[in-house]
């Protein structure tokens, strides 16, 4: 936080008497954006927007609100879906089970790594997750069942609990959304709980906690294991959406992608992630088909809202005047 910064946080700024019925307004209009978006923009665009959103909100539930940083996230969101493509196309299973099964093998992979890199801190913790991050990367690349560099292609996303196609574009867009809604109401309710209190408060001042007879590393496990399900959903979900998985969805490059997303976006925000994956997807997506290099344009872009934007897009909203004065608050 800048010296700047300090004073403007400090000041006291009285809440609107109505900033509930505004909140619940703007979330009333986004949600109806999201409904209508399919008639206007790309569906296979909005999946891919909306995944990747998943998957910034769940690594921001590490970063943000227990202070850790994982440069090992791919590891989940590529793992969940090499397992659900090979149950789905292999296997024949049903998407559901598909999915399923690839949110807890991101569970059990987080379970793994999470009790090998809570045992250090700060540098040293990212370092361990990276590490066995490019461990997993190597397995990838030698399993059978993964096809090497080829992976596994022309997954059939089937039929949702017997009765929804999901060949059908927009069948399969308002499945992507309810998934998304799903994971960010989950990861709501797991910061606003007491084991999401008891996290930020590991963040905040982590002997503090230690001195009040908390379980440190079990709680950091636990979040760790949390933030890798949810990646996983988004894996297995993106799976689906575009009928294959790749070594791409488990390199390094992954992890410092969802890493950029969620610093656009705003660390300790909900929304932040999901704007940050939105902004990165949208270039990758316009910019693919231009003469400009994406990674390019994406770097700069980073390097003005870092200069500009310090927590974030979303963040500086939420410590605006505006921002506080409609009732938002950042975490970061």
């Amino acid at each position: 936080m800048s010296g700047k910064s300090e004073p403007i946080a400090s000041e006291h700024i009285a809440i609107h008497p109505k900033a509930g019925a505004i909140q619940l307004a703007l979330l009333a209009v986004i949600l109806a954006g999201l409904l209508l978006a399919p008639q206007f923009l790309y569906p296979i665009f909005l999946m891919k927007l909306l995944a990747f959103g998943l998957f910034a909100a769940a690594f921001n539930l590490l970063l943000g609100y227990t202070g850790l940083l994982s440069f090992g996230h791919a590891t989940f969101f590529g793992g969940a879906a090499y397992f659900t493509a090979h149950a789905v196309k292999v296997w024949g299973w049903p998407p559901e089970a598909g999915i399923l099964l690839g949110v807890l093998g991101a569970a059990a992979l987080g379970l793994v790594m999470g009790a090998i890199a809570i045992r250090r801190q700060g540098i040293y913790f990212a370092m361990i997750t990276l590490a066995l991050s490019q461990m997993f990367f190597f397995f990838c690349l030698q399993a059978g069942f993964t096809h090497g560099e080829d992976g596994i292609q022309s997954v059939p996303r089937g039929t949702l609990f017997g009765i929804f196609n999901l060949s059908d574009t927009m069948t399969m867009y308002y499945f992507v959304l309810a998934v998304f809604i799903l994971g960010l109401l989950i990861i709501w309710r797991f910061v606003n709980s007491p084991f999401g209190m008891i996290l930020k408060s590991i963040r905040e001042n982590e002997q503090r906690a230690v001195s009040l007879g908390y379980s440190v590393s079990r709680y950091k496990l636990g979040a760790f294991v949390m933030s890798a399900a949810l990646a996983g959903l988004a894996g297995g979900v993106k799976a689906l959406i575009f009928q294959f998985a790749t070594l791409t969805d488990v390199a390094w490059q992954m992890s410092g992608e969802v890493i950029l997303m969620t610093l656009l976006g705003g660390i300790g925000t909900l929304a932040g992630p999901v704007v940050g994956a939105g902004l990165v997807v949208t270039l990758q997506n316009y910019l693919a088909t231009s003469d400009f290099p994406v990674t390019i344009i994406t770097g700069v872009v980073f390097m003005v809202c870092v200069l500009v934007f310090r927590r974030g897009l979303i963040g500086e909203f939420f410590a605006s005047k505006l921002g506080r004065r409609l009732g938002f608050r950042s975490e970061s």
